[in-house]
């Protein structure tokens, strides 16, 4: 009868605390997927074992993790993963805590281009540029440049995604004299390429399956997205074009109204520790935002990856606060002139 008493005893003791340890956990929302997979194995991981504080994650779609954040009366987490441009959009509904740096150590090492706002910073970064498979294009075209995608030897072979054009839509205005501020001047350019397009993919996956198959040979393609498809065996090629690839950074902030702020600096100061985005690095070939982070060499060696000031100087940067706001327009211009 005793040893019955003690092991419900300690059957109850186990269950109480693991609920406690589930109550007490930080809560970080972001992607599901590989995503969620890196930032718990380089970043979670690592909070946990030095705060003995579980991690728990809830995840979804950009917009649609924004839009349950808009509608929640207190946040659902402490912090929030998403895309610097979604990000502002995030401040701007007054979502967002405003960061004390003093309590990011590791703050001082953050690149320029990663201090996104004073709510929301950089976690790891990545480019857009050109995927494509040897095999399926012709020899003679090696995409040097951003003009290479208008070869009329590339006529229907060509995807981007259909929810995001800011990137196709900029180069067009570089290659026209303008910028992502002046996009207009390149809409006569990009409508030049749409002999070239074959299809405008949905999601990643989908971006990912239309470039496997052979549909579509020639995509504007997250980095870190091809070489996850590289590690899986696709016959694809990265190709970074002397005007530069197009910049992307995913970014991480406190909730506001989060309980459990100390412990989100915490974790954010962990994630911008060096040896934690040279991990980042080797999960996911991301590239680190901190100036001292360390990294294999053959990882900094790699099509796209930004180690350097030269390497960081070299992309073509959108103005985040500026995609939020133009966004929805270049989306209807996008989906009126070039996918109709």
């Amino acid at each position: 009868m005793i040893r019955k008493i003690v092991a419900f005893s300690v059957l109850f003791s186990a269950l109480f605390t693991g609920a406690a340890r589930a109550e007490d956990a930080l809560v970080v929302s972001t992607w599901g997927g590989n995503f969620r997979d890196m930032i718990d194995d380089a970043i979670g991981k690592e909070f946990t074992r030095q705060t003995g504080v579980p991690v728990k994650y809830i995840t979804g779609g950009t917009i649609d993790r924004l839009n349950k954040a808009k509608l929640s009366v207190t946040p659902e987490s402490d912090i929030t993963f998403t895309t610097s441009h979604v990000g502002w959009l995030y401040v701007n509904s007054g979502l967002f805590e405003k960061l004390d740096t003093s309590k990011l150590p590791n703050y001082a090492h953050l690149v320029d281009q990663a201090k996104i706002s004073p709510y929301h910073i950089g976690s790891y970064a990545y480019v857009y540029t050109i995927a494509y498979r040897p095999d399926l294009v012709p020899s003679n075209i090696t995409f040097q440049s951003w003009n290479d995608l208008w070869n009329p030897a590339l006529k229907g072979k060509i995807s981007v995604t259909d929810y995001d054009p800011s990137q196709i839509l900029t180069v067009s205005a570089l290659l026209s004299g303008g910028d992502s501020r002046t996009w207009q001047k390149g809409q006569q350019k990009l409508k030049a390429l749409k002999p070239n397009f074959k299809a405008f993919c949905t999601d990643d996956a989908n971006c990912e399956q239309i470039i496997s198959t052979g549909e579509a040979p020639v995509q504007v393609m997250l980095s870190m997205n091809a070489y996850y498809m590289m590690k899986e065996g696709a016959p694809i090629k990265l190709a970074i074009p002397k005007e530069g690839p197009v910049l992307g950074i995913d970014t991480m902030a406190i909730m506001k109204g989060s309980k459990k702020a100390d412990l989100a600096y915490k974790f954010m100061n962990i994630a911008l520790s060096p040896e934690v985005q040279g991990k980042i690095v080797a999960l996911q070939k991301a590239s680190p935002v901190v100036d001292n982070a360390k990294v294999a060499p053959e990882d900094a060696a790699l099509p796209g990856m930004l180690v350097t000031k030269a390497q960081w100087d070299h992309v073509i940067n959108i103005d985040p606060k500026m995609r939020a706001q133009l966004m929805p327009e270049w989306r209807k211009w996008f989906a009126e002139n070039i996918m109709n």
